[in-house]
């Protein structure tokens, strides 16, 4: 029997997201050494501060803070502890939202250190750097996973990337891009506070750690971006048009500042929300990239439109192309919480396994 394929892990960002990813990879360890040959071994995590280099630590294990040895962050001496002499699989799974932890990726990449991330920033930040990126892991043995960056746990990224791959051509893209808001407008009836069912959301784990990146706009024009970029668009944030739902005199307080303001959104939403009634309309925060141009807006949607329908925390994506022009690809499906995209960031750390040989169990 040919020995197990042991794969070396570093964890930067044991938030929600990661801490939901270790418990994953917690329980499937036993399982996928069994019936697939795989060795997950978890050597380091590290946060914004402090970092921890012995990962056989039982306390580590079962929760990061728990671990007695630390040292202060240090992501150059991070990614060379995980990566050790380079003979081995060694893979980083980025959990943060940090911009300079997106800042090594290229780097890691070239040293022959996986990268697998929900972190949008990469995707959609400064364009020099995302060419890096992909540059760095063409050119490599490296492998970057990035499909918890759109769609949450939904196949947003390999779909798109199965069309073009096998010739089709993107036409549009329209959807609701946020579990979040979807959430929101799902729940939202005119009666209970708006800003009682963000709190709801922040608490759930289901906003960005600062919910202005939510509700602004920003974080859905950022997937917007990143489906771009894959289908060849150079498009950046600033070629979004994009309608921030956070008050203008709120959009610079600290976050403190901003969760103890919220109450200041919600005549705002009441009158929204009263005008879509009133045109027998519901309110949907709606994406679209087209040959036009690329938007984030919140619409009035038609009661039998199919985006009136969706579900608690639905992802709902329309790829209209070349071959699907009559009748759009649609993806749907939860597009919020720590669960679903631990559980995409687990299924690139399992392609990069496939890719080394691994077969993928049923079971």
């Amino acid at each position: 029997m040919a020995p197990p394929l042991v794969v070396d892990i570093g964890l930067i960002g044991p938030g929600k997201v990661g801490t939901a990813l270790l418990a994953q990879l917690k329980d499937a360890a036993p399982r996928l050494l069994r019936d697939a040959g795989l060795h997950l071994r978890l050597r380091a995590v590290t946060d914004s501060r402090h970092m921890w280099l012995d990962c056989d630590d039982e306390a580590l294990n079962g929760r990061s803070h728990g671990a007695q040895t630390w040292r202060p962050a240090d992501l150059h001496a991070f990614g060379a502890y995980v990566r050790g002499e380079g003979d081995g699989v060694a893979l980083l799974a980025d959990c943060s939202a940090s911009d300079r932890v997106a800042d090594h990726y290229a780097s890691w990449l070239s040293a022959g250190l996986h990268v697998i991330t929900p972190n949008k920033k990469a995707g959609s930040g400064d364009l020099a750097r995302w060419h890096a990126i992909h540059e760095a892991a063409a050119e490599g043995s490296a492998h970057f996973g990035y499909e918890g960056t759109v769609g949450a746990g939904l196949p947003v990224i390999q779909t798109l990337r199965d069309l073009l791959d096998t010739g089709d051509q993107l036409i549009a893209v329209e959807g609701m891009l946020s579990g979040t808001l979807a959430w929101l407008f799902n729940r939202y009836d005119g009666n209970a506070p708006f800003s009682r069912l963000v709190r709801e959301a922040h608490d759930m784990g289901y906003t960005e750690p600062d919910p202005r990146d939510d509700l602004s706009g920003v974080d859905v024009a950022r997937k917007l971006v990143i489906l771009a970029r894959e289908a060849g668009i150079r498009l950046t944030l600033e070629d979004v048009r994009i309608e921030s739902l956070v008050p203008e005199h709120l959009a610079n307080v600290s976050r403190e500042d901003f969760m103890d303001a919220l109450a200041d959104m919600d005549a705002t939403m009441v009158a929204r929300h009263a005008l879509a009634q009133a045109e027998g309309c519901v309110l949907r925060h709606v994406a679209r990239l087209d040959q036009s141009g690329a938007s984030v807006v919140l619409q009035s949607i038609p009661r039998d439109h199919a985006f009136a329908h969706s579900r608690l925390t639905d992802n709902v994506l329309r790829f209209a192309t070349r071959r699907y022009c009559d009748n759009a690809l649609v993806v749907q499906g939860p597009g919020a919480g720590p669960e679903v995209t631990a559980a995409a960031v687990f299924t690139d750390l399992l392609r990069v396994a496939g890719a080394m040989g691994v077969k993928r169990c049923a079971c």
